[in-house]
């Protein structure tokens, strides 16, 4: 059985200098979120707003911040509490150009790891036949498919991604998305999925939580009813689009 990780965000204040201004710019602010166990979540919310932050704090990359992050997470196998292990798919691929993709992909990994475990991801991920290639000659969708491979390689229990397929055409990111998916519904885990576009959020969540301009504060936490059998239903996804702008009117200044 999957790890099960909690997450619960009580952030008081982040605040950093503002470029070119004087004082400090406050980026989050009374920040309240409860994030359960093994749910595919997604934060929407304005560029700029402060997602990525967050992600660095959650990511432990960011401590300067008045708040608290508690992390639950319990190992059921072995009955015990465990560090739990995060992933992080950043906006850019950030992929070694001296190194291939499987280089790239096992460069975190300790050396007595299953290459068997590498090959299934590369097949997954429809990379299996360029594994030996550098990034050079990878398209950038190629590229973004080798980043998630390299977070989800070293099995973490939480996964952030932050806008992992912007500037995708619209066909590649949907082919991205559904791959994404089949991976995680392998080895369900906590994933924190960054994105300002609704259409995106609603084909991958469990929920949406949107997330308001600076200070960023949570406005609604919304569940996703959709079947995920479904969710490749662009009429099924867009119906359910305009019911949330219809019933909730206050995430349309987010969007």
């Amino acid at each position: 059985m999957a790890p099960m990780t909690a997450i619960t965000v009580d952030i008081i204040n982040k605040s950093y200098p503002a470029a070119g201004q004087a004082g400090l710019h406050q980026a989050i602010a009374n920040l309240k979120l409860s994030l359960p166990s093994n749910e595919f979540i997604c934060l929407v919310g304005p560029s700029g707003c402060g997602k990525t932050t967050l992600l660095n704090i959650l990511a432990g990359l960011d401590k300067d911040y008045s708040g608290e992050i508690t992390v639950e997470h319990q190992h059921k196998v072995a009955q015990q509490h465990k560090a739990p292990k995060i992933g992080y798919v950043f906006q850019n691929p950030r992929l070694l150009p001296w190194r291939t993709v499987r280089e790239n992909i096992t460069l975190t990994l300790p050396k007595d790891h299953d290459p068997k475990s590498v090959d299934a991801l590369l097949e997954t991920m429809q990379l299996f036949q360029a594994q030996h290639v550098y990034p050079e000659r990878l398209s950038l969708g190629m590229s973004r498919r080798v980043s998630i491979i390299r977070a989800f390689a070293v099995d973490p229990d939480i996964l952030l991604m932050d806008e992992p397929f912007v500037s995708l055409d619209a066909p590649t990111a949907r082919q991205v998305r559904q791959l994404l998916i089949e991976l995680w519904l392998q080895r369900p885990h906590t994933v924190l999925f960054v994105t300002h576009d609704l259409r995106e959020a609603i084909a991958l969540a469990d929920r949406l939580i949107f997330l308001s301009s600076p200070p960023m504060q949570a406005i609604s936490d919304i569940k996703v009813p959709i079947p995920r059998n479904e969710r490749n239903n662009e009429a099924e996804v867009e119906s359910f689009r305009q019911k949330l702008l219809q019933d909730y009117p206050e995430i349309r200044s987010l969007l």
